[in-house]
């Protein structure tokens, strides 16, 4: 063939750039559009078309971060709430009274009867204080079984916490007492008359510490001797005096 055959069937070379150029230009400008559709959309237009919205690019990786660092604060709190009690269940309890020397001396003060020497003292008057103590075999039978009957019915069967009497108080929404002769007791020479949930948790704590430590006897000859009668009146001796001119040891049924 001649070499001007050949040239014929070849197209010119300006077409060839102008059909490329017009590619190029057409793959471009659709490129440009997917992407401004994708950015307004959080992804290409095409794929969030065909997906559901769980599962489309740009929504659920967001998502997902949001549920595992509101999951990583629950933990966090739930840890920290953790150590918090704990730690204060170690300090109630490492910081309560040793009751072992009550089982063979008799305490000198209670912290009621410092309460109560505090309050004399803010209102610019001497404190009160009528005590005296006696043994237990020294106290009337009458006495004994009068203090039971009002405050403590079950004193000789329970353990420290008459849980019959409780349940019949939460019944009642606490219309009245439940605290035993010995919670009492517990109360009376550690701690305050504050109904904080601390000071309950700690009465409990020292109650099984009494319990666990002094006979009933013992516990009953502690309370019949600090348990407070009256503005300033402690013990059974000092009220039987104060209030029928006579020992404890004379007080009789009527």
């Amino acid at each position: 063939a001649s070499p001007e055959k050949k040239d014929e069937k070849k197209p010119p070379a300006k077409d060839v750039k102008v059909v490329w150029i017009a590619d190029l230009d057409f793959i471009s400008n659709n490129l440009f559009n997917l992407r401004r559709s994708g950015e307004r959309g959080g992804g290409s237009g095409v794929m969030r078309r065909g997906l559901p919205k769980s599962r489309r690019p740009g929504i659920q990786p967001i998502r997902g971060s949001h549920r595992r660092m509101k999951k990583r604060h629950i933990l966090r709190g739930l840890g920290a709430a953790a150590v918090v009690a704990l730690g204060w269940i170690a300090f109630a309890y490492l910081t309560l009274p040793d009751v072992r020397p009550l089982a063979g001396g008799n305490p000198a003060t209670t912290a009621f009867i410092e309460l109560r020497a505090r309050e004399a003292h803010a209102l610019a008057k001497p404190p009160k204080r009528v005590q005296r103590w006696v043994a237990y075999s020294r106290i009337s039978p009458h006495l004994k079984r009068a203090v039971t009957v009002a405050e403590d019915a079950a004193f000789w069967q329970h353990e420290g916490v008459d849980y019959d009497e409780l349940q019949r108080a939460m019944e009642l929404g606490f219309v009245r007492g439940a605290s035993t002769i010995t919670q009492q007791l517990a109360k009376n020479l550690y701690l305050s008359p504050s109904r904080n949930p601390v000071r309950k948790f700690r009465e409990l704590i020292i109650t099984r510490r009494l319990e666990a430590e002094l006979e009933k006897a013992r516990i009953f000859e502690i309370y019949l001797n600090v348990i407070e009668w009256g503005d300033g009146v402690y013990g059974g001796e000092a009220a039987a005096r104060t209030y029928f001119g006579v020992p404890a040891a004379a007080v009789g049924p009527s």
